[in-house]
């Protein structure tokens, strides 16, 4: 099968694209010019230069192709800079739907959020739900998958909590931290992705993609800790009340390391049923503990 597939350069497409060849599939990847080196440069991989948020580079592009893999999205808006959660998420995903239903592909699977919803705290979730709307409101044979905080050694999570751990005498916690989350291996995520292609059980339904544990911010920051050789993480935790209007002060601030809609989202948790995703695609979710250890350095 020839996949289409946006975001091959980032942590997520990285291994979906790994995982597409490995299964035998060829991949076309959207790229913007001058990104095509981050592909790997072997057979069964073909280039395409556009922009997912430009529906006239996608002309064309997909013919010849039997599936879509949808994987654009962003977790901080630069508003200066045209990057909104509007432009990447509903108005990317637009335009994907429309070329693949102008261009004949008839198969599309869609990368969403644990805790996408309309009535969502966050612009971020509500942005997530508009784009999966267009996926169900079109002619496609479409799958969404909604995965939870994903780890593995490329990540922008549990690396900085371990740059943290490893370098500050105290770890700062923003509250108590015991709001939880269950974290899923970026090698279950794309797993799940390629799995689904050709089955068809899997069209019309959504997935909710997490880890098998839920664990509370502490608890993650003890378990990277241990990864560490650490045999405990001192922590500081600061109060809502303090915390609250410092982020939104600084929240437009590029260097600030945390958002108001990241922050919110972060209290919420993120944690869900795994057993569904898990059963219908053949899938042994991995341990956080078991998954970080393999690239944590001491």
């Amino acid at each position: 099968m020839r996949v289409f597939l946006t975001g091959a350069t980032g942590f997520v497409g990285g291994e979906v694209l790994k995982q597409l060849r490995a299964a035998g599939h060829l991949a076309r990847c959207l790229v913007r010019r001058g990104s095509e080196g981050k592909l790997p440069a072997e057979e069964g991989i073909e280039v395409r230069y556009g922009d997912a948020t430009d529906p006239s580079s996608l002309d064309g592009t997909l013919e010849g192709c039997q599936a879509v893999i949808h994987l654009v999205g962003i977790i901080r808006e630069v508003p200066l800079q045209g990057v909104t959660f509007d432009k990447l998420h509903p108005g990317a995903t637009g335009n994907l739907v429309a070329a693949a239903e102008a261009q004949g592909v008839r198969r599309y699977l869609q990368m969403s959020a644990n805790g996408a919803r309309p009535d969502a705290e966050t612009d971020y979730h509500r942005s997530k739900w508009r784009a999966e709307e267009k996926v169900r409101s079109s002619s496609l044979q479409w799958t969404i998958f909604r995965p939870s905080l994903i780890f593995g050694p490329d990540d922008q999570f549990v690396n900085k909590l371990a740059d943290l751990i490893r370098t500050l005498p105290v770890v700062p916690v923003i509250g108590d931290g015991r709001y939880r989350m269950s974290p899923v291996a970026v090698q279950d995520v794309a797993a799940g992705f390629v799995g689904a292609l050709e089955r068809d059980e899997t069209v019309g339904r959504t997935f909710h993609c997490c880890g098998p544990q839920s664990l509370s911010y502490d608890e993650i920051l003890d378990l990277i800790g241990k990864a560490l050789g650490r045999t405990t993480v001192p922590k500081l935790h600061h109060p809502l009340w303090m915390m609250r209007p410092l982020v939104s002060l600084l929240d437009s601030l590029p260097f600030f390391p945390i958002t108001a809609n990241q922050l919110t989202m972060l209290l919420e948790g993120n944690v869900c049923d795994p057993a569904p995703w898990a059963e219908s695609l053949g899938i042994n979710p991995q341990e956080l503990a078991t998954g970080i250890r393999s690239y944590l350095k001491k």
